[in-house]
Parts: C-alpha cells; sequence; structure tokens
C-alpha cells in the first residue's frame, strides 16, 4: 500500500481552499472512506485490532456504502471472534455489490473455516462467474481447498483440476493436488505434483512431509532421507516434524 500520510494532508488542505460545496464534499468522503480503509487493513494485517477498527468506523462514517470498508470490517471482526457480526458485515458488502470478488473470496473463506463448506464453495464460484474477475483461478482453488477440508475429494479434485487448466503454475493448488493424489494412493502423480509445486514455491513443513510419505510409498529412500534433513534442519519446531520422529519410532 502507498504511503497516506501525504494523501491526507492534501485533503485537508484541499477542505480549506474548496467552497465546499455538494460535489466536493461528496469526493472528500469517498477518498476519506479508501483512506481510512487501507489504514485499517494495515492496523488488522499488524495485528492492531483496536486502531483498525477505529479507521474503519471512520471510512463507514464517511461513506455507509463503501464496500471495501464493510469487507474490512468483516475480515476485522472474523479476526476478532465475533461470527455473527463478520457474516452481517459480509453480507452488506455484498447486499451493495453481489459480484464483488474480494468480498465473494473472503466470505467465503470464513463460511469455510466455520465448516459451511457448501455455502463457502458456492460463494467462490460467484466469484468465478464474473467475467471481470481477473483471478478465477484463484477462487478455484480456494473452493477445492474447501471441499478438501470436508472430505469431499471428488468435488475438490474438479476445483483444483480447473484452477490449474487456468493457472498450471498455481502454488496452493499443485500442492493440494499432491496431497489429494497421495490420500487416493497414487503416488506418482502426487511425487510429479510436488515436483512442480517446488518449480514456483518453497518448501514448507507441509510440502516436506508429503514428500516423505509419497516418496515412503514409492520406496525411495535417498528421496526419504532428503527431505528428512531438510524438515528436520529447517523447521525443527514444526508439528510435522514430530510426526516424522514419532513415524521412526519402534
Amino acid at each position: 500500500m502507498r504511503r497516506l500520510l501525504p494523501w491526507l494532508i492534501l485533503l485537508v488542505a484541499a477542505g480549506c481552499a474548496s467552497p465546499g460545496g455538494p460535489r466536493d464534499a461528496g469526493v472528500d468522503r469517498a477518498k476519506l472512506a479508501k483512506v481510512n480503509t487501507e489504514l485499517g487493513m494495515q492496523y488488522l494485517q499488524r495485528g492492531d485490532y483496536e486502531t483498525a477498527m477505529t479507521k474503519i468506523e471512520k471510512a463507514l462514517a464517511a461513506d455507509a456504502d463503501f464496500v471495501d470498508a464493510h469487507n474490512a470490517m468483516g475480515l476485522l471482526h472474523a479476526a476478532l471472534g465475533e461470527d455473527d457480526e463478520a457474516e452481517r458485515s459480509f453480507e452488506r458488502a455484498l447486499a451493495i455489490a453481489p459480484r464483488n470478488s474480494a468480498a465473494l473470496n473472503n466470505y467465503g473463506q470464513f463460511l469455510c473455516r466455520q465448516g459451511r463448506h457448501d455455502a463457502g464453495q458456492a460463494q467462490f464460484l460467484k466469484a468465478v462467474d464474473n467475467p471481470l474477475y481477473r483471478l478465477p483461478a484463484v477462487a478455484y482453488s480456494n473452493a477445492g481447498t474447501c471441499a478438501f477440508d470436508a472430505g469431499d475429494l471428488d468435488t475438490a479434485e474438479g476445483h483444483f483440476r480447473k484452477a490449474l487448466e487456468i493457472d498450471p503454475r498455481l502454488g496452493p493448488a499443485l500442492l493440494q493436488m499432491a496431497d489429494l493424489s497421495y490420500r487416493l494412493e497414487r503416488y506418482l502423480p502426487a511425487r510429479g505434483y510436488l515436483q512442480r509445486y517446488l518449480e514456483v514455491a518453497r518448501h514448507t513443513p507441509r510440502s516436506l512431509w508429503l514428500g516423505i510419505r509419497i516418496e515412503r510409498e514409492l520406496e525411495d529412500r535417498d528421496a526419504v532421507a532428503s527431505y528428512s534433513l531438510q524438515l528436520e534442519r529447517g523447521f525443527p519446531d514444526a508439528p510435522e516434524t514430530r510426526l516424522l520422529l514419532e513415524s521412526r519410532a519402534p
């Protein structure tokens, strides 16, 4: 995000110099709503929820129909564990702009985290249906993750394949397909998806632990040793490292 303080100073100066007509006031309100929403999101990302709330409330006071502010408020309430308030904020955003892709994706993730997987997937697919949406592969991947978490592997696979048809180098979808293929005992495809994932992303504890389990099934001891060494050295405190150590126990 760009530095916002100079912008705020310019807004104040413009307010003093302008005739103060309705049109100018409307422009100022829109800008103030945008600035405060961006500031609120910055504070939210830092974990300063109190200041984030103050900024987003100022944004809504400036423009009660600013979609991004309602979307940000939904994220803030979700971070605070205030699920009812979060849902109302997301629904308000979508009542104002039913095809807003950011709100659809955030609401979908919120619903999936609550275990409302069908409803969550529906939000992601609404985002895909918007021809102006620039990241349909991400929405399909999110829908796949939601179905995967629900244990619906067939539906998840369909979503991931659509995501990868659009963007064959989408890291999250590649890793999910590697995991899904492993669970379906398709070990060679699982290895292939993991290798493709590593062409576009770095290893994580999850990807290393998955690689270990895949290569154990394929009986490649050298690959198992390599993945294990990377996991133990790079992520000694990760839960996946504990699982690795437990799996070696007699």
